[in-house]
This record gives C-alpha cells, structure tokens and sequence, in this order.
C-alpha cells in the first residue's frame, strides 16, 4: 500500500494518474529545492512527470535539470508517496504518484530552464518548514534522520 500525503480524492471527480520523479538534493549544509512561482509561490522537491516512454531515473535528471540548471548524480530510490490534487496550469484532476530520490547535485549548468522556477537553497531546518506538501516534508524528514544515523 502507497502512503497517501494530502487530501482524499472527492468522490465526484475523476483524476488521471501522473508519475513523477521527485530528489532531495544536500550539498554543503543545505538542500537545492525550487520555488515555483506560478500559480502561486510553492516551494517544492524538484522534479516533475515522467513522459511516455521514459524512465524515472532519466525524467529525474530532466527534471531536476529544468527546474534547477544542476546536473546530479548517484540517485537513490528512497520511496513513494501519492497524493490527489487540481493542476491549474494543465486544468487536470491528478492522482500524483511521487516517486522520491536523494540524490547529489554535481555541477550547475546554468538558471533553471523551465519558466516560473526559482533556485532555493535552504537549511533543512528551513526546508522542513517552506515545503509546500506533506509528503515532500515527510520524506525529507526522513531522509534527515537517516543521514544523521549514518554519521
């Protein structure tokens, strides 16, 4: 059973079912997290859907790098949560399947490619209270947890 974040699906919707691939990015201290701007400020885990045809890992890379302008590297699957919301910039019902990595931010390419994305480098601390959904903070703070045992 996938553990749902979120609100219940409302019985007279229908959502369409949409993967995505999603990384907890520490470097230094911090974690590389996007903000999205629109339709409102968010911050989130970047990452995004995963298109026909494609893998998670690779829609991870895609994704991140979009979002972000970073290259990473050594991602590890830690998980997957789903959750069901309304998607204003595609007027679509979801059931979101967020698969969740961590994952090495490498180098920066350049600024983030995909419109309405924002860098944000953030303490954790900070970041466990600026996520904008339960399930990215959930994971995160697990994810913290685990680091913290392994020192």
């Amino acid at each position: 059973m996938i553990r749902r974040f979120g609100s219940a699906p409302l019985g007279d919707r229908r959502y369409r079912m949409r993967p995505g691939a999603y990384a907890i990015l520490p470097r230094d201290g911090a974690l590389l997290l996007t903000r999205q701007m629109v339709p409102e400020v968010e911050v989130q885990l970047p990452g995004g859907g995963i298109d026909t045809g494609e893998s998670p890992v690779s829609a991870l890379h895609r994704e991140v790098f979009e979002e972000t302008g970073w290259l990473i590297g050594t991602p590890r699957r830690l998980g997957a949560f789903r959750r069901f919301v309304y998607m204003p910039e595609y007027d679509l019902w979801a059931e979101k399947i967020c698969t969740i990595y961590m994952a090495r931010p490498v180098v920066r390419r350049g600024p983030p490619s995909e419109a309405d994305h924002e860098v944000a480098w953030m303490s954790p601390a900070s970041a466990l209270r600026a996520l904008g959904n339960p399930g990215d903070r959930w994971f995160t703070a697990q994810a913290l947890r685990a680091s913290l045992r392994s020192r």
